[in-house]
């Protein structure tokens, strides 16, 4: 692209930064930073061996791609004027790198959300039958095609790179990318868990009167009575809903919230912070869940090998136990530790 290379610009750029009166540079170098904790926080949260899928890696890779960002705009900033291999770099590039980012994030939310679909449905028709060392080698080259695929796509779209060279050519600012992929992808995620609490309504309301809490196995845990008629049998979609909605939501009802906010507010987000570890771990467990919901009538919840959720354990929220230990408990009961 001419506009990583134009001198031009650069100093354009540079005797428009003399102006601002708020060093945007510290900032963004702040904003990065603190998503970068959050994606830390969040991968020290996870339950292990999130990696062995697709969107497990894909998270590990953008926690990658966001240090590497703070560490180039760390050192433009520090040295503020060098050149490397070449090749000049000043503050502008800060700008042209961070838009650059978000056009890329910007355009992973599909691809992203295709792929791991494509995972969790194939998990379920063992189709496969690659061994571990072999899966896992396959989800590194998926993820590393995945961003090179991307990132070609954004350095190569004729719009895009005009519009780089515009806004860093003319602008006092340094606009960023917002995606529309992000917004509509939250908006038919919502819009379905909205469909399925109305549909099972009286189902989640009953599990959420009858949910206790207690420890077992010195843990933390919600229970509520297990019907004895439904044994280890989930293949009533309607009855499987109702778990699947207070399971999901018990977990991720404050993002979900967050999620309508920014919705009904229509806040613009830039792409280089809308596409985060947290939010793919939403879209992460809604899969998983619609999976579950479509492919029912294949759990035997005794013996089936359940995706690994790095927030939700699935397969504990259905399996009714028999527990002698509990006092004044109706049994057989059912454990969620959502």
């Amino acid at each position: 692209m001419t506009a990583l290379s134009s001198e031009n610009c650069a100093v354009q750029y540079e005797l428009h930064q003399t102006n601002q009166p708020l060093d945007a540079n510290c900032l963004l170098f702040l904003i990065i930073l603190g998503k970068i904790l959050l994606n830390i926080v969040t991968l020290a949260m996870r339950r292990k061996n999130t990696h062995e899928n697709f969107m497990g890696c894909f998270c590990i890779s953008l926690a990658l791609v966001d240090l590497l960002l703070l560490v180039n705009i760390s050192i433009i900033s520090y040295y503020r004027d060098f050149v490397l291999l070449g090749i000049r770099f000043t503050k502008y590039h800060i700008c042209l790198f961070t838009q650059i980012i978000s056009f890329t994030y910007g355009f992973l939310h599909y691809p992203v959300f295709l792929i791991a679909c494509i995972d969790y449905c194939l998990h379920f028709s063992k189709t496969t039958t690659l061994s571990f060392k072999c899966q896992r080698l396959l989800y590194f080259f998926i993820v590393i095609i995945t961003w090179v695929s991307v990132l070609a796509y954004v350095l190569g779209d004729p719009s895009i790179d005009q519009s780089l060279k515009t806004q860093n050519g003319f602008s006092f600012q340094c606009p960023f990318y917002t995606s529309s992929q992000s917004y509509w992808l939250a908006f038919a995620m919502v819009l379905v868990l909205l469909a399925a609490f109305i549909t099972s309504w009286s189902e989640v309301m009953t599990l959420v009167q009858a949910i206790r809490i207690t420890s077992y196995m010195n843990e933390t845990i919600l229970y509520f009575p297990f019907s004895s008629h439904s044994s280890y049998n989930v293949n009533s979609k309607k009855v499987l809903l109702s778990k699947l909605i207070v399971c999901f939501l018990g977990t991720w009802l404050p993002f979900v919230l967050l999620q309508v906010i920014i919705l009904l507010l229509k806040v613009q987000i830039p792409g280089y912070m809308d596409l985060n570890i947290p939010w793919l771990y939403l879209v992460n467990s809604f899969l998983i869940a619609t999976i579950y919901w479509l492919n029912c009538h294949k759990l035997n919840l005794r013996d089936v090998v359940l995706p690994v959720d790095p927030f939700v354990n699935w397969k504990c929220c259905f399996i009714p136990l028999i527990i002698h230990n509990f006092e004044q408990i109706e049994k057989p009961i059912s454990i969620i530790t959502c």
